[in-house]
């Protein structure tokens, strides 16, 4: 491998133009398909297979004029003020009106007074048919003898279609559905509804229109914050490398290689579905990864023109030959991680991994090519005259640094450390015992934001469960072969006379009768565990309900998808650990021919993974500094964020693994044992870690300001991943059990190494073939070991 590498170095360093051309006209390419074809991401989530998506896709199937997506909002007049005044009902009409002429919104169909439409809110989400229609908003609760808590609005004595009001009169909620599913709408369409909504706010009557979440312009979630991130990254480069053309290398080339990848991404999503969150996840990990591998291999090249006085061509080859053998390793361990998700079987998780694994499949190969290419542009400029003079003082204090120090400190007092991180890791790993997973409402979403406004005032003036209705369907398991009209009436009185429901309506039937669709409102929040025991309660095939009433319930809707998302990737996420793992300790076992290091490095894994989900439950669940992450109010966990941070985290965690035990099992190889070729080692990779590591963190930490909640919590779960395992676990824990196992840590049984392939890691064929050859054709050097 290390042979191949440095042939394919060599002839990009001597020949630059032919590969820069190649890759920047790959990077045109993908922005041409990107003009062409346009961009079409949405924020819908969702899971096929799962019971709520099947109800779901039935109910499109079988009633496709009710398959729109729906959108809702709500009225207010400020604190103690009524909305039933004669200007204000008529802006409230008027607004209503200007909506429903709106080309992609179904217009309403006729209502009786007393028989309003909107019996549910805009809680639901993409693809939810309009609860409610038809029936008596408060007639459930005037059955029992209760005073309605809601009512429909009504205007010049005709109700407004769509449009309930609270009972002290403070809040109106409006819902309506589109022609076409949420995903499938435009900014046009959406903007068109804000500016109805923004010319009500402006009409002086002193009303606010709070729109629901689905009515968002589509924004990408990414700011000021990834700038910041690229700037720290930038002087952690130029710090580490000490020039600013060094520095420069590995910027361009994570950007060329997130162009590409990020680009490619969004020139597909005209026709692969995509959440909005894909593209940014990868270019999330491809900054990332695209500094850092850069950063190896331009490392080792000024290190083998410095300490050993090659030629920038012969160093540059030599780089790719063996830091690129490590950069193509530890990618490929990357991938492994990222590609296994598409072994569970969930399509927009395969979707996202797929593009991530991507964007880190070119940085490596960036990192082979374009990169010995631009150093080629460089020539001996990548190290000045001064830096060369410099170095020379630094060799000779280098058994004096900071890094040889540490290793040394950690080393002697190997078992105190080994039992101090796990104490800590420990520690850190409890909140994650009360993780919950599911997707946060306008109940965690910020204060100041229009969702959370609108949350609270639904919540106020129609009750918490309004923000998270149900879609239950019905459909006949007796003889006759369809849900009668009396049937239908019935189960709809036995479902309001549960404690845990407010109300119950018909939305549709089927021609043949045989699918009901009915709309149910909670007693409980959507995220509330009492609205979950309420949806498994409801799908009991053995219910009296069911049984009475000769029906199998299905439910969905908004809250039952997500609630269903979070329990499928809750099952998966142990088998999804145990593949990755089993894969990647193959991959460890062929680069360093050995078991004991692949096991150490997963176990190492497994503690930083217990305390980023233990430090990230703390944070964005329990609420702990909130403040300083942009954000207010905690709230459970994005459901597919563990899923996704684990394949990330596992595959980046490798990367340092690979590069600092690549660089103790080198000098062991070159003739240092036990202790020594941990410290040397040590020495001589660590700067480069840290620096990458600190790179990583960065760039991650960019992200935890967007505006996004999904991205915020992976970005700094992400961040706090690197920072644990990069100097609790590789930095620290690594070097003390390295010495604890010493030389054996290169065991490897004799049957296994023969059939094993020799990868070469090291480069001990570069060497001997180096070695080989006429002395006029070696680099002035007087040791060619690289």
């Amino acid at each position: 491998m290390s042979t191949y590498l440095y042939r394919l170095g060599r002839t990009a360093f001597g020949h630059p133009w032919f590969f820069i051309a190649g890759w920047f006209a790959a990077l045109a390419v993908v922005a041409g398909g990107v003009a062409i074809n346009g961009v079409s991401v949405s924020s819908e989530m969702k899971i096929d297979g799962t019971e709520a998506q099947t109800v779901l896709d039935r109910v499109a199937t079988e009633l496709p004029e009710a398959s729109g997506g729906q959108a809702s909002v709500v009225f207010t007049a400020g604190e103690g003020q009524r909305l039933d005044t004669p200007e204000r009902l008529d802006t409230i009409s008027s607004t209503v009106n200007q909506v429903y002429a709106l080309d992609q919104v179904v217009a309403p169909p006729p209502v009786a007074a007393g028989a309003p439409q909107g019996a549910s809110t805009g809680g639901q989400e993409p693809g939810q048919p309009e609860a409610g229609a038809g029936a008596g908003a408060g007639g459930a609760d005037e059955d029992r003898g209760e005073v309605p808590p809601y009512q429909p609005l009504v205007v010049d004595g005709k109700p407004v279609p769509g449009v309930l009001v609270s009972s002290d009169g403070e809040v109106a909620l409006f819902q309506f559905q589109f022609t076409v599913a949420t995903q499938s709408l435009t900014d046009e369409d959406v903007t068109a509804v804000l500016e109805v909504l923004q010319d009500a706010e402006s009409a002086g009557t002193g009303i606010t229109a709070l729109p629901s979440d689905s009515l968002k312009a589509l924004e990408i979630p990414v700011g000021i914050g990834e700038v910041i991130g690229l700037v720290v990254a930038a002087i952690v480069l130029v710090l580490t490398l000490g020039s600013l053309l060094a520095a420069g290398l590995p910027l361009i080339t994570a950007l060329v290689g997130v162009g590409i990848g990020v680009g490619g991404a969004y020139g597909l999503s005209t026709m692969v579905t995509m959440n909005s969150a894909t593209p940014v996840l990868g270019l999330m990990v491809g900054l990332a990864v695209g500094i850092d591998y850069a950063l190896f291999v331009v490392n080792r090249q000024r290190r083998l023109i410095l300490d050993r006085g090659l030629s920038a061509g012969e160093a540059a080859s030599r780089a790719v030959g063996t830091a690129g053998s490590a950069v193509f390793f530890a990618g490929l361990t990357v991938i492994t991680a990222l590609t296994a998700l598409s072994v569970i079987g969930i399509s927009m998780l395969t979707t996202m991994a797929l593009v991530a694994a991507t964007t880190v499949a070119l940085a490596v190969l960036i990192a082979l090519s374009l990169l010995p290419a631009l150093l080629g542009l460089v020539g001996e400029r990548i190290c000045s005259a001064k830096a060369r003079d410099r170095r020379q003082v630094k060799v000779e204090a280098q058994a004096h640094s900071v890094a040889d120090h540490w290793v040394k400190g950690v080393i002697r007092f190997r078992w105190p450390v080994i039992g101090g991180v796990i104490a800590i890791l420990g520690l850190a790993a409890i909140p994650a015992a009360s993780m919950e997973l599911g997707i946060p409402t306008g109940a965690t979403a910020n204060q100041d934001t229009a969702a959370r406004q609108s949350y609270e005032a639904v919540t106020r003036g129609f009750g918490e469960g309004f923000n998270g209705p149900l879609l239950v369907t019905a459909e006949p398991t007796g003889s006759s072969g369809a849900v009668t009209p009396q049937v239908t009436a019935q189960l709809i009185d036995q479902l309001q006379q549960r404690d845990d429901i407010v109300l119950a309506a018909p939305v549709g039937a089927s021609e043949t009768g045989d699918l009901v669709v009915l709309s149910v409102i909670p007693a409980s929040g959507p995220s509330d565990e009492a609205t979950i025991d309420l949806v498994a309660a409801l799908r009991e095939p053995d219910s009296a309900l069911a049984q009475q009433n000769q029906v199998t319930l299905g439910v969905t809707g908004y809250t039952a998808i997500h609630i269903d998302m979070a329990e499928k990737l809750a099952s998966v996420l142990p088998l999804y650990i145990g593949i990755i793992v089993a894969l990647s300790i193959l991959i460890l076992m062929l680069v360093f021919r050995s078991v004991i290091v692949p096991i150490k490095a997963t176990v190492g894994f497994l503690l930083s993974i217990l305390a980023t989900f233990g430090v990230t439950t703390a944070v964005f669940q329990w609420g702990w500094l909130s403040g300083l992450f942009g954000f207010d109010t905690g709230g459970p966990l994005m459901s597919f964020m563990p899923i996704i941070v684990t394949g990330i985290l596992y595959g980046l965690a490798m990367d340092y693994q690979v590069f600092l035990v690549s660089s103790m099992r080198e000098s062991y190889v070159h003739g240092s044992h036990g202790a020594r070729s941990v410290v040397h080692g040590f020495d001589q990779a660590s700067r480069v870690v840290v620096a990458a590591a600190v790179i990583m963190i960065s760039v991650f930490s960019g992200f935890i300001f967007s505006h996004d909640i999904m991205i915020k919590q992976i970005g700094f779960a992400l961040a706090a991943g690197i920072l644990i395992d990069a100097f609790f676990v590789r930095m620290t824990l690594v070097p003390a059990v390295m010495a604890i196992v010493d030389d054996k840590a290169w065991w490897l049984p004799r049957w296994l190494d023969r059939l094993l392939p020799e990868l070469d890691v090291e480069g001990d064929k570069l060497t001997a073939l180096l070695n080989q050859r006429p002395a006029t054709e070696q680099a002035p050097t007087q040791d060619v070991k690289v």
